[in-house]
């Protein structure tokens, strides 16, 4: 299947290239280090050489910045130097660096290394260490080796680019099998803005922030205390409504940095421009969420729940993401099964409030669409279709409850065989 998504368009927001470099005054690299060891003998050239495996991102001055963090009570040592080092700076920000294949979690040293990290970076940029944000993916209770890194952070700073947001993107995959970079441009007042992002994941991501590690810009002006708003609000709906295996991970985190550079007035919270920034960051955090559960470990299917005629949208939240981390769902999608039953299993054992009697269901894709359920009921369908609208790569789960205005959506893919072999011999 392709790993693609098929984006949905918004009257008002352009797709544009360029991930963590579409707004202006962003630069980015990527490279190799060895942070992860070849395993081929006899000296021969690594497998990893071409595969990134540190990032840098960059702004031409100081921005606002805004984070969220895993809720795992397990927290990765990059986790807690960043967030002291926002505090520190009052959520202030210049540069990020990011490394993959080691996740520095569990380590005795683990804080002292990630600590040494934001120095090197800002030892290199010539500025304070406390306006680095420092993250890190990969396999838990490994001893980060700082020695690459250290060679490393020359590197990224010389090769920094306004075109280097590839380079980043691929230095945070793991398991991953594509880059995930989307970016936007809006208008608010009659000035043009750009919001750009990149992600990574593909297993070990549940919902209840954060899910992955994600880094977004903008060249907006906009405070802190304003982004941290905005990100709070857009993360509920989007990445805190994904789970590709129900695993929470040690070391998510989310982060939006904002440099001013596009110009305009200050994006103040309740406004209009407040408003139409939160849809530029949805849209932008909503697509990556799609493309972190599209490329989910062994996934063939991007699955999307839609739960329409809720009382509010707690309860929509609460139901639509029971259904897509369902592990008995996601079987039956894999083998292209409408097995309705195990939605409605799902749908209730979530601790929400509905009315059963009311409920209805249908599947969809581009091959079509066909209603499964009524009044809690099954009704008549063929078996022959339904296989058709489930063998594509894409299904939409449409749940009605018929008790209100409210809606939401959960994203998550398939449970296949590929899943185990992935996660059966991870660490090698």
């Amino acid at each position: 299947m392709s790993k693609q998504i098929k984006k949905v368009q918004f009257e008002g927001y352009t797709y544009i290239d360029g991930g963590v470099c579409a707004a202006k005054g962003f630069k980015a690299s990527g490279t190799y280090c060895g942070i992860k060891k070849s395993e081929v003998p006899d000296g021969n050239e690594s497998p990893f050489k071409s595969k990134n495996d540190i990032g840098m991102v960059v702004s031409d001055s100081l921005c606002s910045a805004a984070a969220v963090y895993t809720q795992n009570k397990v927290k990765g040592a990059p986790i807690t130097v960043t967030k002291n080092n926002l505090t520190k700076t009052g959520g202030k920000a210049r540069a990020i660096i990011v490394n993959s294949k080691n996740a520095n979690t569990c380590n005795a040293d683990g804080e002292q290394k990630a600590a040494r990290m934001c120095e090197l970076t800002a030892e290199a940029l010539g500025i304070a260490p406390e306006e680095v944000i420092v993250a890190s993916t990969g396999v838990i209770g490994q001893v980060l080796p700082i020695e690459p890194v250290e060679k490393a952070v020359p590197v990224l700073v010389k090769e920094l680019s306004y075109d280097g947001n590839e380079q980043a993107a691929t230095a945070i995959m793991t398991t991953d099998t594509v880059k995930k970079e989307i970016a936007v441009e809006f208008e608010i007042d009659g000035t043009k803005y750009h919001l750009g992002g990149m992600g990574k994941g593909s297993g070990m991501i549940h919902p209840n922030m954060a899910t992955t590690l994600n880094f977004y810009t903008t060249d907006c002006n906009i405070s802190s205390g304003a982004l941290q708003a905005a990100l709070d609000e857009i993360v509920k709906i989007t990445y805190n409504c994904l789970s590709v295996d129900g695993d929470q991970s040690t070391n998510d985190m989310v982060c939006v940095l904002a440099n001013a550079a596009a110009g305009g007035a200050e994006i103040m919270t309740g406004t209009h421009a407040f408003d139409v920034f939160k849809k530029a960051l949805y849209i932008a955090m909503m697509n990556i969420t799609k493309m972190l559960a599209k490329d989910g470990e062994g996934a063939t299917k991007l699955l999307e729940c839609h739960v329409t005629g809720a009382p509010d949208v707690e309860n929509a939240i609460i139901i639509a993401k029971s259904v897509i981390r369902s592990p008995l769902l996601k079987c039956a999608m894999f083998g292209a099964d409408a097995n309705w039953g195990r939605i409605l299993c799902a749908i209730g054992y979530a601790e929400a409030d509905f009315d059963i009697g009311k409920v209805a269901v249908s599947l969809s894709s581009e091959a079509g669409k066909i209603d499964v359920c009524k009044n809690g009921a099954g009704i008549e369908f063929s078996e022959e279709e339904a296989k058709k609208v489930l063998l594509e790569d894409e299904i939409i789960i449409d749940v009605i409850l018929g008790d209100g205005d409210a809606e939401a959506k959960a994203w998550g893919c398939d449970l296949t065989y590929d899943y185990v072999k992935i996660n059966g011999d991870y660490r090698s």
